[in-house]
C-alpha cells in the first residue's frame, strides 16, 4: 500500500461503545504508510481521541449527522474513506457515494447489508458466503484470518513464544481482558469467582475508559496474586506470559488466538454472536454469558487440560 492517498477513517470511541473499533482502525491506518490519514470522531465519554492525535490528525464532529461526515469528505477530498461504525446504515453508505467520488471501505462484524467498495471483516470467523446479496456486485470482500488486523508487538512476542521452553511453574498464570469499557462490569465477577483458585497468578487488564474502573481497582489493590494493567502497551507480552486467557469473543480473541493461547471465552454483548458460534461449533470452551458455576467448571477444565 504506498500510493499516497488521503484517507479519512470514520469511528467513535467511549465507555458505552468501546475502544476496540479505534484500536483496531489505528491498526490498519498503519499499513497505510505513506498516505495523508485523518480521523474523524465525536467527542463522546471515555473516548481515546487524544491517542489517536498522537500520530494522526482527528476531526471532531459535532454529530453522527451523515451530511456533516460528506461535507468533510467533500472538501478536503478524502481518495478513501473508511467506516468502522454500528450506526452509520446502508442507506448512510449509499448517500456517501452518491454524493462524493471517494472510495468507500466498511468493516463488518455481523454480516449487514453494505453499499460499499470494500467490506473488510477481519474476525476469525469470517465466512465470505454470507455476504452474497448483501454488497453490490463488485464489491472486493477482505474476510478472514489473513486480513486479521494484529499490531507488530504481537508477531514478535509469537516469535518469542515459540522459542520459549515451557518451564514448571509454581503458579499458573491467566490473562484477563473483557473489553476496554467493560460495560457489563465482568471483571470483577470473574476475579470474585476466581477467588477459591489460589494456584492462580492473575494479569487483568483494562483502560481508563472503564466506567467500572474505581471499583475495579479498590479490589485488586491488596490482593498480591492480582496485577491490574491500565492502558497497557505490553498486551502481547503480557499474553506470552500467560498459560490461559479468559476474554470476550471480541477484537482480543484474534489476538489470543494468533497467538495460540488455550483461551475460555465469555460472551457479552450481541455483536459477539458470529465469533462466539464460531468458537462454540470448532469445540472451545466457551461460555454464553458469565454464570457462576458453569464459570468455574470451565476453569476446572481448562487448568486440567493445560497440566
Amino acid at each position: 500500500m504506498s500510493n499516497k492517498i488521503n484517507i479519512l477513517i470514520r469511528c467513535d470511541s467511549s465507555s458505552t461503545i468501546g475502544l476496540g473499533h479505534t484500536k483496531r482502525d489505528l491498526v490498519l491506518a498503519n499499513q497505510y504508510k505513506n498516505s495523508n490519514i485523518t480521523f474523524a470522531a465525536q467527542n463522546l465519554k471515555g473516548n481515546i481521541n487524544k491517542e489517536i492525535s498522537k500520530k494522526y490528525k482527528v476531526k471532531i464532529l459535532k454529530s453522527n449527522d451523515i451530511n456533516e461526515l460528506i461535507s468533510l469528505i467533500n472538501k478536503k477530498s478524502y481518495e478513501l474513506v473508511i467506516i468502522d461504525s454500528y450506526t452509520i446504515t446502508y442507506e448512510d453508505e449509499k448517500k456517501i457515494k452518491d454524493n462524493t467520488k471517494c472510495e468507500l471501505m466498511v468493516f463488518d462484524d455481523t454480516y449487514e447489508k453494505h453499499y460499499c467498495d470494500i467490506l473488510l471483516n477481519h474476525n476469525i470467523s469470517a465466512n465470505e458466503k454470507r455476504y452474497k446479496n448483501l454488497v453490490p456486485a463488485n464489491c472486493e470482500l477482505r474476510c478472514g484470518s489473513k486480513y486479521t488486523l494484529l499490531r507488530n508487538e504481537f508477531i514478535i512476542e509469537k516469535e518469542k513464544l515459540e522459542k520459549t521452553i515451557k518451564k514448571v511453574r509454581k503458579k499458573t498464570r491467566v490473562f484477563i481482558a473483557m473489553g476496554g469499557s467493560d460495560h457489563s462490569n465482568e471483571n470483577i465477577r470473574i476475579l470474585k469467582a476466581l477467588k477459591d483458585f489460589k494456584q492462580l497468578k492473575i494479569n487483568i487488564v483494562t483502560t481508563k475508559a472503564n466506567a467500572n474502573l474505581k471499583e475495579l481497582k479498590k479490589y485488586c489493590s491488596k490482593k498480591k496474586r492480582i496485577k491490574l494493567f491500565i492502558n497497557s502497551n505490553k498486551i502481547a507480552k503480557l499474553m506470552r506470559k500467560s498459560d490461559f486467557a479468559i476474554v470476550s469473543p471480541s477484537v482480543t480473541m484474534n489476538e489470543i488466538y494468533f497467538m495460540n493461547i488455550p483461551f475460555l471465552v465469555i460472551k457479552t454483548a450481541n455483536n459477539q454472536k458470529d465469533m462466539y458460534d464460531y468458537l462454540l461449533k470448532k469445540d472451545f470452551l466457551v461460555l454464553k454469558k458469565f454464570e457462576k458455576k458453569k464459570f468455574k467448571k470451565s476453569i476446572f477444565k481448562i487448568i486440567k487440560r493445560i497440566g
